[in-house]
């Protein structure tokens, strides 16, 4: 069951569309905060007293307002918020659309479920809250197609290391200096990336990088 939900969310416009989402599913409690250190320092406050919160809805992102903030993005409220209270659940619910990053969001920082901004995010949300409920963890359709591209081709340390450089401008000998290895090494690896993507040229696959967040 899940009964007491805490929101931090910069945005009027996006906090109304979760209040009703709340409101809809009947959750007990749920309290709303625009800056993420509040939303961190309720969630010790909960869990000391004994009251946990079963749910925590985050964006990834936040406007800087003059406002003093230890916690500043909702990436580092999920790290210390799983320090606090390690079982709490938590939803991203934000404008993202980089694979890579909404990968390294299930994988690295174990979300339970991504929720685009976007339309029907209403929908989508109550559909991530049914997943919850079931002991699941939540994958739109959206999100399953943008995971499946970023599993098209597990990128290495090296690969990334040579895209970077590359998009920084520098030569594949240049590259091959910086990485300690040959400048054949450096070509086979473009070569192997590029005919994955299906692109004739190295600058189409950092623009490519780019997009899913690479880069």
């Amino acid at each position: 069951m899940i009964d007491k939900v805490i929101i931090a969310e910069d945005h009027e416009s996006s906090n109304l569309s979760v209040q009703k989402t709340m409101e809809d599913l009947r959750i007990r409690q749920s309290d709303y905060f625009f800056y993420c250190d509040d939303a961190l320092s309720r969630i010790r406050m909960a869990k000391k007293a004994g009251l946990p919160y079963d749910v925590l809805i985050t964006d990834l992102y936040f406007d800087e307002d003059g406002t003093t903030q230890t916690v500043k993005t909702g990436f580092d409220l999920i790290k210390s918020a799983r320090e606090v209270q390690p079982e709490i659940r938590i939803i991203v619910f934000s404008s993202e659309s980089k694979s890579a990053k909404i990968k390294s969001l299930y994988n690295d920082l174990q979300i339970d479920g991504f929720v685009r901004k976007a339309r029907h995010d209403v929908k989508e949300l109550k559909l991530a809250f049914e997943a919850l409920l079931k002991g699941d963890r939540y994958y739109s359709r959206e999100t399953s197609l943008l995971l499946k591209q970023a599993k098209a081709y597990e990128f290495t340390d090296f690969d990334a290391n040579i895209l970077r450089l590359l998009s920084q401008g520098h030569h594949q000998k240049a590259i091959a200096d910086q990485l300690n290895c040959s400048t054949s090494t450096i070509e086979k690896t473009l070569k192997k990336m590029r005919d994955e993507f299906g692109y004739s040229k190295n600058e189409q696959l950092v623009v490519r990088c780019k997009d899913i967040g690479l880069l």
